[in-house]
């Protein structure tokens, strides 16, 4: 069957086998990320029934990439990127396998957030590379749809990963950790067989002026400043899947597949926003757009904290998820059409500090909170804090709520 001409523009970015690779890589470690996370959270939980552990699960993920901020987005500016995300993947991936021997031990939270810890360093260099690639791969005009394609094709595994992960687990951990190992693996060849990229590699000596570019970069254009600084408070306060096995477990009672299954819905809904931006690009008012999608994902983060109907927990993740899609389709466009090629990687490690701090530090928040109010205020408490952010932002970025187009114009 003949593909249609507009059906051909929209696959435009597959048409570089370089993205080919890339795509199919970033959903096998999606895929491997979730189904490891699944299996580490009920795992962790089982063990100790302590939602602080869960917290502290993300804190040591997160702790890397803050302490290693000036070092990471560097090093994806002076090296080859393909050659910095293989070997990441490649020490994820012995983590991984390192998480599995455990399970075999009477195991110690010592060890296990060791591991994640780890695991986290490995994440710490694989994501300003990975962030930073994209732009090497396609055309500067093709980068807003090339955005969303990766973004819907990562949330293909935080739809189908959790569930998948949840099933592995409810098998033996062993198939679970085995399978995260396999796909890390697989994503690290895909990578290493990807054509030479032309990259515009960073030359300047190495010194505290370099080393922080990313950063001052970053504060003086607002428009960048507002919409990562955005997106870090909102998640922090607003972000509950750290207490995902909370509720699956004391709210719903719906086991470890029906945690799966809340893990995939804001995967659900981000993949459904995705895959609407892929054929229709946001054409005008972005930056309103972003805020408004920032209030929605308050909105139904509050839904969430008081349902305790398992279907309306569902819908309510599954919209919060399509929100926080756009508002990251928007934050990545902007950033990557507004940095120079040889910065990019530093200002991504910057803005993986916010994306972690906004999830890892937003898991500890979470976790924290619920030990001294119970799972259900802590994720209230993030909801309205969430559109208490949004009023704020729109009065101190007047600039963001005025963006117009993505295409770089």
């Amino acid at each position: 069957m003949a593909i249609s001409a507009s059906t051909a523009s929209k696959l435009i970015a597959f048409q570089n086998a370089g993205f080919r690779n890339y795509w199919i890589a970033l959903i096998s470690t999606g895929f491997a990320i979730q189904i490891q996370t699944v299996a580490v959270g009920w795992q962790v939980y089982d063990l100790t029934r302590n939602p602080l552990d869960l917290g502290l699960i993300g804190l040591s993920q997160f702790a890397p990439a803050l302490l290693l901020v000036l070092v990471t987005g560097n090093v994806a500016d002076r090296f080859p990127r393909r050659w910095i995300i293989s070997l990441s993947l490649i020490t994820m991936a012995a983590a991984a396998g390192c998480l599995l021997l455990q399970t075999a031990y009477p195991q110690r939270m010592g060890v296990v957030f060791a591991i994640m810890a780890v695991f986290g360093t490995a994440r710490a260099f694989y994501n300003p590379a990975r962030q930073s690639i994209v732009p090497n791969l396609v055309p500067e005009k093709h980068l807003a749809q090339a955005i969303a394609t990766t973004s819907s094709g990562a949330q293909i595994a935080t739809i189908c990963g959790p569930v998948v992960g949840g099933l592995l687990y409810g098998l033996h951990p062993y198939a679970a950790y085995g399978t995260s190992i396999a796909l890390l693996f697989t994503s690290a060849l895909l990578i290493l067989t990807m054509p030479k990229l032309v990259q515009n590699l960073s030359k300047r000596a190495t010194d505290w002026k370099t080393l922080s570019a990313g950063f001052r970069y970053i504060w003086t254009q607002r428009v960048i400043l507002g919409a990562i600084s955005m997106d870090l408070f909102a998640v922090v306060l607003g972000g509950a899947t750290a207490l995902l096995p909370v509720y699956a477990r004391d709210v719903l009672d719906i086991g470890p597949a029906g945690l799966g299954l809340l893990r995939a819905g804001p995967g659900i809904g981000a993949i459904s926003v995705g895959l609407y931006l892929m054929a229709n690009p946001i054409s005008n008012h972005a930056g309103r757009a972003m805020f408004i999608a920032v209030a929605i994902f308050g909105v139904f983060t509050t839904v969430f904290a008081l349902s305790e109907t398992v279907w309306l927990s569902i819908a309510a993740l599954i919209v919060l998820g399509g929100a926080d899609m756009l508002s990251v389709y928007v934050r990545n466009t902007l950033i990557q059409l507004c940095t120079p090629d040889n910065l990019r990687g530093r200002v991504n490690a910057v803005n993986q500090v916010f994306i972690g701090a906004s999830n890892e530090v937003g898991a500890f928040r979470a976790g924290s909170f619920a030990a001294v109010m119970g799972p259900v205020g802590a994720v209230l408490l993030g909801g309205v804090g969430t559109l208490l952010v949004v009023g704020i932002w729109m009065k101190k970025f007047p600039e963001l709520v005025r963006i117009k187009k993505l295409d770089g114009t």
